[in-house]
């Protein structure tokens, strides 16, 4: 029986929120392969983790919380995570869950607990920060989570990134909306078409 973790950050519910609404597809996809399969679901905006403090730091896995929390991260088959951009960079939530489930000599160090899991990651932001862009160098959430997760968890990453979310809204980036509609677009679509594959993988 295949399990899939699903994270979700943002502030905002549903359709409201693109990074939600493509983890949703990316979910839908997985059970269809997987009826029988398990999702443990955490929402971070709903139900926020405390901040790690000098106790649980030092205790490490010997935390309840923290050893949960990397007990859920160790039992995922494939790993599907809602990242928006708040000011640059991830939520202060998603930061918080990081600093819990990053335990060294169990889920960091030389030999990561969960190692290879394959993890698609939902980066959306509402302007667009890609190579070659004005706003470039402002960008702290694919930069920052590709380091954490790659590199610290040993996790396999890939991103979908919708961006110009928010052109429908904003009238100075009203020329962008339909830059902004393909690339929500092709984000639900690479979400399906992942999960669909590493379903398979985990069949």
């Amino acid at each position: 029986m295949s399990t899939l973790l699903h994270i979700d950050a943002s502030l905002w519910p549903g359709d409201v929120s693109a990074s939600r609404s493509v983890t949703a597809t990316f979910r839908r996809e997985w059970e269809a392969q997987h009826p029988g399969g398990t999702v443990i679901y955490r929402d971070l905006a709903a139900e926020p983790l405390p901040h790690i403090d000098a106790r649980a730091y030092t205790a490490g896995a010997g935390d309840p919380l923290r050893d949960a929390l990397a007990a859920e991260l160790e039992r995922a088959d494939a790993i599907v995570l809602g990242a928006p951009m708040y000011n640059y960079t991830v939520p202060s939530t998603l930061k918080a869950w990081l600093d819990h489930v990053i335990i060294h000599g169990r889920t960091a160090g030389e030999r990561p607990s969960a190692a290879g899991t394959p993890t698609v990651v939902v980066a959306s932001r509402g302007g667009g920060y890609g190579p070659g862009t004005p706003r470039e160098s402002f960008e702290f959430v694919t930069t920052y989570l590709e380091k954490v997760l790659t590199d610290t968890l040993g996790l396999d990453v890939e991103f979908i990134v919708p961006e110009l979310t928010l052109a429908p809204h904003v009238p100075a980036m009203a020329g962008l909306i339909d830059m902004s509609h393909a690339s929500r677009r092709k984000a639900h679509e690479d979400a399906a078409a992942r999960a669909k594959s590493l379903a398979a993988k985990a069949a």
